[in-house]
């Protein structure tokens, strides 16, 4: 197989499937680095054969970013964790997690991953904002917690129904208690 880098690549976004390029595998890179494309989002040289950006492991999108103790984001890469972190939807205190070496570590024990996503966000400037119609848009976390909050409302109409059933049966039980209880009439 060819270097990556010597090759002109697609993107298509799982949202909605649109498709980006052809473009340089730096470009590529760039917005793999910087949250523009997202675990779900496939990458191809032809547009025939896609496959799963994380697939790729010259982008390094090799780290997950645990958001609660059951559900993860990624794989992803350390520059996108360093927008997440810029805009709010982790922080120092979030662990994240090397799917090559299983290393698990809060953000606040990486001090060069801290530090560069503070020098980022002091100066990132609306000039600095890529806001081409011919990008992908940076993408959130918040996806996940929209996710994650659908999960857990199922899990409470589950949690409700079973509780249901489990009130129905009880009273069932007692009312059958309740006959044993009482004195039976003997027929002569």
């Amino acid at each position: 197989m060819e270097e990556p880098s010597n090759q002109s690549w697609f993107l298509r976004k799982h949202e909605d499937g649109s498709i980006f390029g052809p473009l340089p595998f730096e470009q590529l890179a760039l917005w793999a680095s910087t949250a523009q494309i997202a675990p779900h989002d496939a990458v191809s040289i032809d547009q025939q054969t896609w496959m799963k950006a994380p697939m790729l492991p010259q982008l390094d999108m090799d780290w997950l970013v645990e958001v609660t103790s059951e559900h993860y984001y990624g794989p992803t890469t350390l520059g996108a964790i360093q927008e997440f972190i810029r805009l709010g939807e982790i922080s120092a205190e979030t662990f994240v997690i090397n799917s090559c070496n299983g290393a698990r570590r809060q953000i606040q024990e990486m001090s060069a991953l801290l530090k560069t996503a503070r020098e980022n966000g002091d100066a990132a400037t609306s000039e600095d904002e890529p806001n081409l119609a011919n990008e992908p848009a940076a993408t959130g976390i918040s996806i996940r917690l929209q996710e994650r909050v659908r999960d857990l409302e199922q899990s409470l109409r589950e949690e409700r129904r079973a509780l249901m059933e489990a009130e129905q049966r009880y009273q069932e039980l007692e009312r059958r208690y309740q006959e044993l209880g009482q004195p039976r009439r003997s027929v002569s």
